[in-house]
């Protein structure tokens, strides 16, 4: 059997019953290692869980990749392309690409009795997935398009149903600036609520056709074309494909590109997690290395003897770390454990509320997967055993006659 591990099993199971000192401290390192493994695997969650919370409901407005004419304006009128693309609808078929479909944008003015609200109407056709708006939908339904007719109905968000007073049924009048303006007659088909109250408040959906009559476009003329794909950890390299794929005159552009203020923001969240794993880290690591000397101190005796028998420092010193480690261990389960069902009761019940104008959502999102648990206790004990490796050379200036004498 290994030495060293022989006596530390001998030291652990001794441990509870002699040591007076070193047992309130050693329970002391094992809750502090615990409460910051708890507190980082709450924070990553966490953070992961806002961006991915958010980032979907981006995409789901949008879509991972746009096929747009270029242009100089910063207008959300987007101009007239041609349907008929060799990559339409075949792209389809590569690797990691999703769905692809057409869409077009115009900027309109709705009119009530009481209020005004500018919105931008986007148009879909037949093709457009109505997944996210499905999840989404408070009231009503959502739109159904066919290719013989042009529909009337819209879909608003309950945002602007609130501000205007208006509900599912209830006809409104939309006013687009052009020349000549235009007005037109829509009729509610449903109400939605992402929540993501910066695009809730803008966005109102319609047939495509409705804007290919307003713009006297071509039936085969729209606006661009939304592409979603995945892996949006892919999201650069599908959209460099996808670039490569469209003939010179139009742009791909990814919804990072498309909507750089909210995914800068998301960004920053990564910075913050880093600063909470950092301070909770060196909680954990002073509260080892104290426990760590303590044991040394209180073993002082044990290494003198060690050493008068032959036992090297290195040898001695790797007994007080896999000590360390069994207490870095222990500490991890209990902080994992606690980790891992805050995480879960947050998740299932919602304990938690925010306020959705503030941060999108109306309480705090977690997501947390199993390659995050494995990677966060991975690094704590590598992360520990390197820096604890440093208080162990003390016992390097222990001499057996002073230790043995030792009281």
């Amino acid at each position: 059997m290994n030495v060293e591990y022989f006596i530390v099993k001998r030291l652990i199971g001794a441990k509870e019953g002699n040591n007076r000192l070193s047992r309130p401290i050693i329970r002391i390192a094992i809750l502090a290692i615990a409460l910051s493994v708890a507190v980082m695997l709450i924070s990553i969650g966490v953070v992961k869980g806002f961006k991915k919370d958010i980032a979907d409901k981006v995409i789901g407005f949008g879509s991972h990749i746009q096929i747009t004419a270029f242009s100089d304006n910063n207008s959300y009128e987007t101009s007239a392309i041609s349907k008929n693309q060799d990559f339409y609808p075949s792209i389809e078929t590569e690797s990691g690409i999703k769905h692809i479909e057409v869409f077009a944008t115009k900027a309109g003015i709705i009119k009530t009795k009481e209020e005004i609200h500018g919105v931008i109407l986007k148009g879909v056709d037949t093709d457009f997935d109505w997944t996210f708006f499905q999840e989404n939908l408070i009231a009503g339904e959502v739109l159904s398009l066919n290719d013989s007719s042009t529909t009337n109905s819209v879909m608003i968000s309950e945002n602007i149903a609130n501000s205007l007073r208006l509900k599912v049924a209830d006809n409104l009048i939309m006013y687009f600036v052009q020349e000549p303006p235009r007005a037109r007659k829509f009729e509610i088909s449903g109400i939605y609520n992402t929540e993501l109250e910066e695009f809730d408040e803008l966005y109102v959906l319609g047939d495509i056709k409705q804007i290919q009559k307003l713009n006297a476009w071509g039936k085969d003329s729209v606006g661009g074309f939304a592409l979603t794909i995945n892996d949006f950890e892919e999201l650069e390299k599908q959209t460099q494909m996808v670039y490569e794929k469209t003939p010179y005159n139009l742009n791909a552009q990814s919804t990072k590109e498309l909507n750089p203020q909210i995914f800068d923001w998301l960004k920053l969240q990564d910075i913050n997690v880093n600063v909470v794993i950092i301070l909770m880290l060196i909680v954990a690591v002073i509260n080892i290395i104290t426990a760590l000397l303590i044991l040394i101190l209180e073993r002082t005796k044990l290494i003198g003897i060690l050493k008068a028998i032959g036992q090297t420092n290195w040898s001695i010193r790797k007994v007080f770390l896999y000590n360390a480690i069994y207490l870095i261990i222990k500490g991890l389960f209990w902080g994992n454990l606690l980790g891992i069902t805050l995480s879960l009761f947050q998740k299932q019940f919602h304990i938690i509320s925010l306020n959705p104008a503030t941060y999108y959502m109306k309480s705090v999102p977690i997501h947390l997967l199993l390659s995050d648990i494995l990677i966060l206790n991975l690094g704590v004990i590598i992360t520990c055993f390197i820096i604890l490796i440093l208080p162990t050379y003390l016992i390097t200036k222990i001499t057996p006659i002073k230790a043995i004498r030792f009281e």
